[in-house]
């Protein structure tokens, strides 16, 4: 029998055949696990959701890298397909930039995002950012290609230059970064769909858009995201709302009811959550092995 391929692998696959990749956020491992269950080929953890879930708290640097790498490989023990997880800034200078791919590597992950803003980095879609120079960011790029033990390991490159210096110098720094071996483009909050558009018009690489709810870019289908030009359509922070919203809606029914009897048909079932967590398997184990 065959070596399945490699996450890596399996997301170059991805991205190299046609048609667009559509992919949820998954802000912890049942999450992504939902996600896998879905339909979807890939998955994506973010820093968003990541601080959101392990400490309550805001994407403001609060997760430092181990603890990013601790979560990514949590994940993709868990599920099958392909992570691609949020990697910030390097976390650092160049040789922090060598061991952000070494442990990201080793942690499973098909690929990481890589981006431009300064050091304390902020939410894409949070105001107040500002970003290195263009050259220091292609040295971080240089730095991860020659790091990367798989040649397959997927590096995508994100600019939040737009907010700071324009979309001009969006456009031209994705395109260099790319030049330098990063695999796919990504412009962060472009704001209206006449930038979406040229986006997809100017850059010839693979190209990521980040669907953020409620954010700065207008909100469109994946298939007129497809039409446009783009290959991977990320809701990166979805799931988080989702469950916010939810579980206030909970907390509040039990607080005032004492009971949550009236959510029920807004509920997994027991049953149900027991499949989805794979314990008919685990309890089927001696059986499989006599």
């Amino acid at each position: 029998m065959s070596a399945r391929p490699s996450p890596a692998a399996q997301m170059r696959k991805l991205i190299e055949k046609p048609g667009v990749i559509s992919t949820l956020g998954a802000h912890d491992v049942l999450t992504a696990v939902m996600v896998e269950q879905c339909g979807f080929d890939s998955v994506f953890i973010g820093g968003f959701g990541t601080s959101a879930s392990l400490y309550g708290l805001p994407d403001l640097n609060f997760l430092g890298m181990s603890e990013m790498v601790d979560a990514t490989r949590r994940m993709t023990h868990r599920v099958s397909i392909p992570v691609i997880a949020d990697a910030d800034t390097g976390h650092g200078d160049l040789h922090n930039v060598i061991r952000c791919v070494n442990e990201f590597e080793r942690s499973g992950a098909a690929g990481i995002i890589l981006e431009d803003q300064v050091f304390p980095k902020r939410c894409g879609h949070f105001g107040g950012k500002d970003v290195i120079p263009a050259d220091e960011m292609l040295m971080k790029f240089k730095a991860a290609v020659e790091a990367r033990q798989d040649s397959d390991f997927i590096f995508i490159a994100r600019t939040d230059s737009r907010e700071t210096d324009g979309l001009d110098d969006a456009i031209d720094r994705i395109n260099r970064y790319c030049d330098a071996g990063a695999d796919v483009a990504f412009i962060e909050a472009p704001l209206s769909i006449d930038e979406l558009e040229d986006i997809c018009k100017r850059v010839e690489y693979p190209k990521l858009v980040n669907m953020l709810a409620l954010g700065k870019t207008p909100i469109l289908s994946t298939e007129e995201l497809e039409q446009m030009g783009f290959k991977i359509v990320v809701a990166p922070i979805d799931s988080v709302l989702m469950t916010a919203h939810c579980m206030r809606e909970m907390a509040e029914v039990f607080k005032r009811e004492g009971h949550t009897k009236s959510l029920e048909d807004k509920m997994v079932g027991f049953d149900e959550v027991k499949d989805i967590l794979g314990l008919p398997e685990y309890l089927n184990l001696k059986e499989k092995l006599k």
